[in-house]
């Protein structure tokens, strides 16, 4: 049986009714109250105490603090009056265990309400949230949506400015071949005239008149048709390549300019789908222009379907395999940017001095992704490659060295 508490003390006010209960030495995590209209129960084994309240109080607004060795319960009064005692005063049993188990029955109930409206409460924060998710990801898709929308339209515009100008240098060379071709008969009547004219000098008597026409006649007949006056532009090729004639490789060079002048004009039109595309749709220097805006922009996939539809067109062209191998590095496409910046190094060959920042960014790309797929080995051969080729890159200087940390075991980030 518990051991009941009787050295309880108790005050009060017109409004509040204050008791203090001891807690001999029990720690405040094993105290048990409760509170009711009618009745409270102060329980810490192997102690109880519990009281069958003289007037009925305001449990909503009544309070208990535990600590310092006491309880302290601060019941608030439903009628502002004095009460003549704490408890009643009656020893009825029955009474006193209808009281009880009304309280325990009432006590039940309020935890469970509370218990449902911290449910209900914990469910509405929780769909709160995530209409605010939903809101936020919408308000993000349509953000992302309008940038599409303006760069399809600027895209579009700039299309139409493009196919403008094209139309009006057209027209313009037409107008300048017009009026060359119409200088030109000019020029040429002026001529003939002038050889008329020429050809007929002096004073011929009358007698004579005949016979001088007629010789006039077979002098010109004879003579050859005027040449055209014009003037004729001379100008010298610009070298391609920086490099004095004493240090340039000129087999090379010219190697390496022969296949950029192959690329561009080995277009693929074979097949049935890139006939159907419009005209500047089948440039692939416009389309690796697209690809480079979606690039920018962080639209990886649309950039990396312009390169591949570029590559379709033409496929000797470095720029448009390394650029891919870059979206597809963004993509986490690894083996497909190893591949790519493969193929982008082995047609910058042979390796020249136009082409030396290109095949610098082939390697790290390919190195890259050869990292990122724990291949340090085979990374740290393209990294050294590039800083070979640009020895001075202080980026490119900082990745080797700690490729090479990586490889001996000394990186302090993997450690």
């Amino acid at each position: 049986m518990p051991l009941l508490v009787t050295d309880y003390s108790w005050t009060q006010t017109d409004s509040t009714v204050f008791i203090s209960v001891p807690l001999k030495g029990r720690k405040v995590e094993k105290v048990d109250i409760i509170s009711t209209e009618e009745y409270l129960k102060v329980h810490y084994p192997p102690y109880l105490f519990e009281a069958f309240l003289f007037e009925p109080v305001d449990d909503d607004r009544s309070t208990a603090k535990v600590g310092n060795g006491v309880a302290v319960i601060s019941l608030s009064k439903r009628t502002n009056k004095v009460w003549e005692h704490l408890m009643i005063t009656t020893n009825d049993k029955e009474k006193k265990k209808e009281i009880r188990e009304r309280a325990l029955l009432t006590y039940q109930e309020k935890l469970s309400s509370e218990s449902r409206s911290k449910v209900e409460k914990q469910h509405a924060e929780k769909k709160y949230a995530l209409e605010i998710m939903m809101k936020l990801e919408k308000e993000e898709r349509d953000s992302i949506q309008k940038m599409k929308d303006n760069e399809r339209e600027k895209t579009t515009a700039e299309l139409a400015a493009w196919q403008l100008r094209q139309k009006q240098k057209a027209e313009e060379e037409a107008q300048l071949k017009l009026q060359s071709q119409r200088d030109n008969q000019n020029k040429r009547a002026m001529t003939e005239k002038k050889w008329t004219e020429g050809s007929v000098g002096g004073t011929v008597e009358p007698d004579q008149r005949g016979n001088s026409e007629g010789k006039s006649k077979r002098k010109q007949a004879n003579l050859p048709a005027p040449r055209l006056t014009g003037n004729i532009q001379v100008t010298f090729t610009p070298r391609v390549f920086p490099t004095a004639l004493r240090e340039s490789r000129v087999p090379e060079e010219e190697d390496w300019l022969k296949k950029q002048a192959e690329a561009r004009h080995a277009v693929n039109a074979d097949d049935k789908e890139l006939k159907d595309l419009k005209e500047e749709e089948r440039n692939p220097d416009w389309l690796k222009d697209k690809g480079d805006k979606y690039f920018a922009t962080g639209d990886y996939l649309s950039a990396v379907n312009a390169y591949s539809l570029a590559i379709r067109l033409n496929r000797k062209i470095p720029a448009l395999y390394s650029n891919r191998a870059a979206c597809h590095l963004k993509l986490k496409n690894l083996h497909k940017a190893i591949e790519d910046s493969s193929q982008a190094l082995d047609l910058l060959t042979p390796p020249v001095v136009a082409n030396e920042a290109a095949r610098a960014r082939a390697h790290v790309r390919r190195g890259s992704a050869f990292c990122q797929l724990q291949l340090y080995a085979e990374g740290l051969q393209d990294y050294q490659a590039a800083l070979k080729i640009s020895p001075h890159n202080e980026v490119l200087q900082a990745d080797t060295q700690r490729i090479k940390d990586i490889i001996q075991g000394t990186d302090p980030e993997t450690q």
